[in-house]
């Protein structure tokens, strides 16, 4: 996506199951997790609840680095489990900010997986580091969940310290808690981050980020959790705390959901995402049509919105490019120039599709702009006579506060250049067009929310910081005030 080192990443996805008895529920959350790893390829984690007693293991790594057969299979069985992977947007990457965190208070047992970025967790941190609290991570997740449990001491629930904790907790937040007897599901009253419930044929319940995790381990789809909502499954079933929750016009999932995060077979909010790009790739049809030879996209993004543009323009998709699909996370990428050069190894360019003929590019967005020139040189080195690029979003422009790692403005090449034909240049292609801002809006109608485009447009459904405040703890001595 973006070009692909030249990429906006996501901040989490969470999942979590209670089976009506005790099963190997650490394999299920595992499935999940794979199925999931798209939202965060930097660290996981599992928590099994077996009648209160709590196992976990989490580490650095992919679903399948951090669990091996022998380390999932020492979790043990359990009625429960709750799962995260992470890439991480507010704090560094350490052991101790890795998800699921597992707290244990006076009440019991508690564990927690966020998806999300607060924009008072640094607020929230001081009062409780003035109050004599501990941390010990630098993640926002942490103060989510002693939030919880500060509340929860005075409260005859955790459900009902959650809904304390949602007046107070404010940005993107999709969180699953895990107590001895409950999983509770929230969302922040916005819905920032999709959350969808599941149930499987053995009267297991489920929640996920996304619905294609619940394919991966067999489950129905329900419904979504809604903005604002607190879901609490039990043994005895499910019960719903709407309190929070807002109307339709005023929820904003971010639409970067439809157009990059979310896997092409997950249905967010009652909208298909494949539809969506589909659409995304008509609509920029529309706008910006060229005359041209073939429809090609980058993997794997902006290959719906590839088909989508072929369909509505009548002119030939293609495949372009074959991506190597064996690079892991960790292969080292230490200089801007060393990353240029790995676009060669990550993607190879299908001579046969492009020689010769003129070509339309579609991705989901450009970023720095940098190893997007590289692969539009990738194109002319195979023979394109024509390179014409069309991005299914609109610029980026601005800083993201809910989970989206969005690089500072002297990076992002729509602000360092005044016009389209500029950023053309500079990326060497022979045209570009990004899908306008109310075509944005259009490419998921049948959506039950309302859409985030602060990153596009600076204008945001919440009131957010006037700087990014980073953890002193994450920035070495005399670097801070």
């Amino acid at each position: 996506m973006s070009c692909y080192t030249d990429a906006l990443h996501e901040e989490c996805g969470v999942f979590g199951i209670l089976e009506p008895k005790t099963t190997d529920v650490a394999h299920t959350a595992y499935l999940a997790l794979y199925a999931l790893q798209h939202r965060g390829q930097e660290a996981c984690g599992i928590v099994v609840n077996d009648d209160g007693v709590f196992t976990h293991h989490k580490g650095d790594g992919l679903v399948h680095e951090v669990f091996p057969e022998g380390r999932l299979n020492a979790l043990g069985k359990g009625n429960m489990a709750v799962g995260h992977v992470r890439y991480s947007t507010t704090g560094g990457k350490s052991l101790s900010n890795i998800q699921p965190l597992v707290i244990r208070h006076i009440k019991g047992n508690m564990a927690l997986a966020h998806n999300g970025n607060l924009v008072n967790a640094a607020e929230l941190r001081k009062q409780f580091e003035l109050a004599g609290g501990i941390f010990h991570g630098t993640s926002d997740t942490e103060a989510i969940a002693y939030t919880i449990v500060s509340h929860r001491l005075h409260s005859a629930s955790t459900a009902e310290a959650i809904e304390k904790t949602m007046a107070s907790i404010r940005g993107a937040y999709s969180c699953i808690v895990m107590t001895a007897t409950r999983m509770i599901a929230f969302r922040d009253p916005n819905g920032f981050r999709p959350l969808c419930i599941g149930r499987t044929a053995r009267g297991a319940w489920v929640v996920s980020s996304e619905s294609c995790a619940l394919d991966a381990v067999g489950a129905e789809f329900v419904r979504d959790v809604l903005p604002g909502e607190i879901v609490i499954i039990s043994a005895e079933g499910i019960e719903s705390v709407r309190t929070h929750c807002l109307p339709k016009e005023q929820r904003s999932i971010c639409v970067f959901e439809y157009i990059y995060f979310a896997r092409s077979d997950s249905v967010v909010d009652g909208a298909s995402v494949h539809g969506a790009r589909l659409r995304a790739g008509a609509f920029l049809a529309k706008e910006h049509p060229v005359d041209a030879d073939i429809v090609i996209g980058v993997p794997d993004s902006g290959l719906d919105a590839a088909m989508g543009y072929a369909k509505e323009s009548g002119i030939p998709y293609g495949v372009g490019f074959i991506k190597n699909r064996y690079i892991g996370r960790s292969f080292i990428e230490p200089t801007q120039g060393q990353r240029e050069d790995t676009v060669r190894i990550k993607l190879n360019v299908l001579r046969e599709t492009v020689a010769g003929k003129r070509v339309i590019m579609i991705d989901d967005s450009i970023v720095r702009g940098t190893t997007c020139a590289r692969i539009v040189e990738l194109l002319r080195e195979a023979g394109a006579k024509e390179v014409h690029m069309r991005v299914s979003s609109p610029p980026f422009r601005h800083a993201c506060y809910f989970g989206t790692d969005v690089d500072s403005r002297d990076k992002l090449i729509a602000c360092r250049y005044d016009t389209v034909e500029e950023i053309a240049r500079e990326i060497g292609v022979d045209s570009l067009g990004y899908l306008s801002l109310e075509a944005t809006h259009r490419i998921a109608e049948q959506a039950s929310v309302g859409f985030c485009d602060g990153c596009f447009t600076g204008h945001y459904p919440i009131p957010v910081p006037e700087e990014i405040e980073k953890n002193k703890f994450d920035q070495k001595l005399g670097s801070y005030k």
